[in-house]
This record gives structure tokens, C-alpha cells and sequence, in this order.
């Protein structure tokens, strides 16, 4: 099997490469000129040069190819040009998907994200799967719109005749973060001692490498035009401070932090850092917004389908905190 794979010099794109390496599969990986390539520096792989905006470079890419695994997504809570997301996240799945079905490609497994799903406010205890109500101005953030968007595109394309499945991985957490994505730098400020305080927030959290064994179950006995939600554990941010307190020993914080004060801090964050200095700011009025919401989610759809099971993120997490201290982000 000869698979094509997006994303796979980023943090999840990366492990699904890997996984798929260790099951015998021919890999062709799309790099564009700009990549750190440090996580497929020891891969056997073919690498070929494109950019998901350039539609004839992704054509002449995966030409060959039996499968694709489209994991990569312009993922940043914060930009300075909108657009430039919606190009990559939006317009270039569209135009992986034509070129797929061009290319007579058997089977594409679309990353989409967690964020796509319908979730409540803080306090209603509810958790989201596939079936809650969402809709597009459910969506907080460009990131989350241009996903939705994005995975809206996959479906559309399963109806109109190519064999796509998307997988909705919660939040993965694991080795080779290298940019940080926002997870990973929730450890790199925990082992750093910069966090003084936390939100009242949750998150459900995967084990990255289980996360990527979920795409090829995906690839093996999903149905094409349905969603998979590929999550772990439920976890409240406090408790994830507190395992990593277990992990490492520092001491997790103690004080909440009232929402007020935490959309004051993206207001300013967002303001200077961002509009003024040009970058990305650690603090964002969406990324506060969204943390009103408990993303707390059920994989029981792709257990049931897929045979996918959520295990435990404490190992995940000490890989994390070993790579990032490994890799000097400590």
C-alpha cells in the first residue's frame, strides 16, 4: 500500500506516518520548501515538495498513491491574515479531495478536529459526540470555522462519490510537539513555572500515538462520510496541572482565575502582542472564549465501529514532559 500523507513534519501528522511505517506501508509525504523536517529525518519515505495552495503540486504529489491521510491544518489560535487559513484549511482540502478522485485514490482519511462539535457551557455536565447539534456559527475562533468548513468539504465530497473518512481526534499529547501546538505549551509552561493560576476549563486529551493507530483503523472499517471522534480521557485543566505536578513534581497551582480576568488578559495579550508587536499572542480573546466550553466528548462511535479504545494519557503526558525537556523547550 502506497499511502500519501499531509502534515507528516508536524506533531500528529507525524505519528500517523510512523504508524503507518511500522505496518509495512510505502510512504509519500508532502513537504513544502519552508518544513522542519526534523520529525521524518529518520523515516524510509518519498518526499515530494507541495503546498496544499498550490493545487497542481498536491495533483502531481499523491499521483500513484492508494490512500491518503490529509492531517495537515493551518493550527494557530491566533492569525494575523485570516485568509491564509482558509486557504490552506478550506481550499486546500478542497482541492486534495478533486485531485484524489482524479487520481483514482482507493480510500482518504480526513483529519478534521474535536473543535467541529457541538459542545455546552461550563456547568451543564453534558458530553458531545457526532450527533450534537452544531452548526457554523457554533464556531468560535477562524481555526474552528475554517475547520468546520473544511470538514463539511469531506463530507460533501463522500456524497457526491469519493471514499472519504474523517476521524475528529480531541486533543493529542505525546513526543515530537515541535512547534508546540496550544497543548504543548500548556507543559513547556508548566515545567517553565508560568503557571500561577488556571481557568475553569476541560479538555479531553489522546495519546497521540494511539490517536494515529485510530487513522488506520479509520482507514481499515470506517464507513465513508461518517465522523469519528478519536479521544482519551476527560480531564478538567486543574486536573491535567495536577498530573503533571504527579509526572514531575513541581507544584501545580492553587488559584483559579475568574473569567473576567482571563478575557482581560487576551484583550491586552491580543492587542499588544499581537496587533502591535506582529506575534502571536499566548493569550487570545477566542482561546478564553472557547474556555467557557467543557470539551468533554465520547468515543463510543468509533469504539463500536472502529475498534478503538481510550486508554489512560498518563504515559502520554511523561513522554511529553521527557521530549520537550529532551529538546531544550525547558
Amino acid at each position: 500500500m502506497k499511502a500519501f500523507v499531509t502534515g507528516a513534519t508536524g506533531f500528529l501528522g507525524s505519528h500517523v506516518a510512523r504508524v503507518l511505517a511500522e505496518q509495512g506501508a510505502q510512504l509519500r509525504l508532502l513537504v513544502r520548501p519552508t518544513s522542519d523536517l526534523r520529525n521524518i529525518d529518520d523515516l524510509d519515505a518519498d518526499r515530494v515538495p507541495g503546498d496544499l495552495r498550490d493545487a497542481a503540486s498536491i495533483e502531481k504529489a499523491l499521483s500513484g498513491c492508494d490512500v491518503v491521510f490529509h492531517v495537515a491544518a493551518d493550527y494557530r489560535l491566533w492569525v494575523r491574515d485570516p485568509g491564509e487559513m482558509y486557504r490552506s484549511n478550506v481550499e486546500g482540502t478542497r482541492a486534495l479531495l478533486e485531485a484524489a478522485r482524479r487520481q483514482g485514490v482507493r480510500r482518504v482519511v480526513y483529519t478534521s478536529s474535536v473543535a467541529t462539535m457541538g459542545f455546552t457551557s461550563n456547568g451543564s455536565g453534558t458530553v458531545a459526540d457526532e450527533r450534537s447539534p452544531v452548526s457554523l456559527d457554533d464556531m468560535i475562533g477562524h481555526y474552528k470555522r475554517s475547520k468546520f468548513m473544511a470538514e463539511q468539504v469531506a463530507v460533501d465530497a463522500a456524497k457526491s462519490g469519493v471514499d472519504v473518512v474523517v476521524v475528529n481526534p480531541t486533543t493529542p499529547i505525546g513526543e515530537r510537539d515541535i512547534k508546540p501546538t496550544p497543548t504543548g505549551r500548556i507543559v513547556v509552561d508548566f515545567l517553565k513555572r508560568k503557571f500561577p493560576a488556571y481557568v475553569e476549563t476541560g479538555l479531553n486529551l489522546v495519546d497521540a500515538t494511539e490517536c494515529a493507530r485510530g487513522h488506520v483503523q479509520a482507514l481499515e472499517k470506517g464507513k465513508s462520510g461518517e465522523r469519528y471522534i478519536l479521544g482519551g480521557e476527560n480531564l478538567t485543566l486543574k486536573q491535567i496541572l495536577d498530573r503533571l505536578a504527579a509526572i514531575t513534581g513541581l507544584k501545580s497551582p492553587t488559584v483559579k482565575l475568574p473569567y473576567v480576568f482571563a478575557f482581560a488578559t487576551g484583550v491586552v495579550d491580543e492587542m499588544v502582542t499581537g496587533r502591535l508587536l506582529g506575534r502571536e499572542p499566548r493569550a487570545t480573546i477566542d482561546a478564553v472564549r472557547m474556555g467557557r466550553k467543557m470539551m468533554f466528548v465520547s468515543s463510543a462511535k468509533a469504539e463500536r465501529e472502529l475498534g478503538w479504545r481510550t486508554v489512560p494519557v498518563d504515559g502520554a503526558l511523561r513522554r511529553s514532559v521527557d521530549w520537550f525537556r529532551n529538546n531544550g523547550y525547558v
